[in-house]
This record gives C-alpha cells, structure tokens and sequence, in this order.
C-alpha cells in the first residue's frame, strides 16, 4: 500500500461517517429534496441548461442527490463516489424515487475499471479535486469517458479558499496555492453539521488553476471557459453574508470563492 492509499482509506472512513451526518442536515434538505426540491445550483444549472436524453457521469458524487436532480431533468446518469455508505443511500433515494439512475462505488481515478461506457457530459462539483494528489490522471479519465463533442462541466471552491486555515475565528493564510505536500485536518463534526459526533480525519492537496486547466488541456480537451466568482452557493466558510440571489459572499470580497470550468472533447 503506497502512501495515497493510506490516505484514501482515512478519507473514505471520513466520508462513510459523514454520509449519515449530511443525510439529517438542513444543509442537504434531504426531506426537501425527496419532494422534488433540486439540490443543483445556478452555475450549473446555467451552463449544462437543457440535459434531456443525455448521458451523462458525475464524479465524487457523494450520496447522489446532484446526480437524481440531473435524472429528474431527463439525463440518462451514473454516480461514482468513493464512500460505500454514500452509493448505499444514494441507491436507496434513487429506488425510492423511481428514477433510473446508476451508482457506482470506486475511487474516482478507477472510474475506467468499473464503467465501460462513455458519456455525453461529465459534471463534478464543489469539493472535489482537493482529495486528489495529482490532476494528470483526472484529466485523462474526463477525456476517457467524454463521447466526442461531449462536455465536462465543474464547479469548484477556488484554490485561494484553500490557503486559509477556518479552524479559528479569523481565517489563517497557512497553506501554500499550489502545495504538494499533503495537507492533514482533524476536527469535530463536518462542514454540514459542526455538532455531528464523529470525528473528520481529512488529508487533502491544493491545486492552483493552471494544474486544473493543464490537466485537461494536456489530455486534449478544449477549454471553452474558466470563470471566477465572489459568490458562493454554500455557506461553508465563516463569516460569509448571504445576498440577495441566495449565495454568499465575504465581507470585503477580495478574492473568489468558486470557480467554473466547461471543456469540450
């Protein structure tokens, strides 16, 4: 076992305990969700607009709701995440929905191992590179699983959110933009419920956007767009101030919070 493995098993252990954790938070909405409400947001929804009859993949999907939200807009869709808890529930709102979508449990980087078939849209989003040490073979299975003409779709934290430590009140500039080194954090509870009892045993890396955009690029597909923004979707950062739209911003807005991505093969 190399030194990635023992992190992606910390992590997936993490991850298991966080499956229950979300699933009764106000953050997930799960009861909402099971009455039709969508768990997408507007930059997604803005840039992927009408999936109907579309194939399409979402990597690190967690417990499937993005992904059923995608099948109740009309796409033929498969979930892979690493956490088997995760495809578990995910699995069970998919039967309990009566929607046909298909759950996969592997390591993002094996995807190709376990899915032969290729897609006409890739989507991941929010939270996800950060659990990978390196961006080549990422890019390469995106490319492996996009039909030609297809196109993949991400919406991320930007890496400057990265650099800061949120352990404390005031956010610490502590960690390097593009650091290879792993970066380790044990804290109570989880984003979506500080109160959870378990323990989040995390080890994650920090990817600047040139590491993003090459790792594409380099695997041939072409970047249509890379857009930054100061609002978030998500209040998972402290003192953040909700506006008007629903999304959140920092208070003197010096830097981005999200970034987007759409590449085509």
């Amino acid at each position: 076992m190399n030194e990635n493995d023992k992190y992606f098993k910390v992590n997936k252990d993490t991850w298991n305990k966080k499956v229950k954790a979300h699933a009764n938070s106000n953050m997930y909405d799960l009861k909402g969700f099971k009455k039709g409400k969508s768990s997408l947001m507007p930059y997604e929804l803005e840039a992927l607009g009408n999936v109907k009859g579309k194939t399409l993949l979402h990597l690190q999907c967690h417990f499937g709701q993005d992904t059923l939200s995608w099948s109740r807009m009309g796409a033929k869709c498969t979930g892979v995440d690493l956490s088997d808890e995760g495809i578990k529930l995910a699995k069970e709102l998919n039967a309990e929905l009566g929607l046909d979508a298909q759950f996969v449990c592997c390591n993002v980087l094996e995807t190709s191992k376990y899915i032969r078939e290729t897609f006409d849209v890739v989507f991941t989003s929010y939270g996800v590179i950060g659990w990978l040490p390196d961006l080549e073979p990422w890019g390469k299975l995106i490319a492996e699983k996009l039909n030609k003409g297809g196109v993949f779709f991400m919406a991320e934290f930007h890496p400057i959110v990265w650099m800061f430590d949120y352990l404390e009140d005031k956010p610490i500039m502590k960690y390097g933009y593009m650091q290879d080194a792993v970066i380790y954090e044990e804290y109570a509870g989880t984003y979506a419920n500080q109160n959870a009892k378990m323990i989040s045993k995390e080890y994650g890396w920090n990817h600047g956007l040139g590491e993003v955009v090459s790792a594409l690029t380099q695997a041939g597909l072409h970047i249509e767009y890379l857009k930054e923004f100061n609002e978030s979707p998500y209040n998972v950062l402290p003192n953040l101030i909700e506006t008007e739209s629903g999304l959140y911003v920092s208070k003197d807005k010096l830097y981005p919070l999200i970034f987007t991505i759409k590449a085509t093969k």
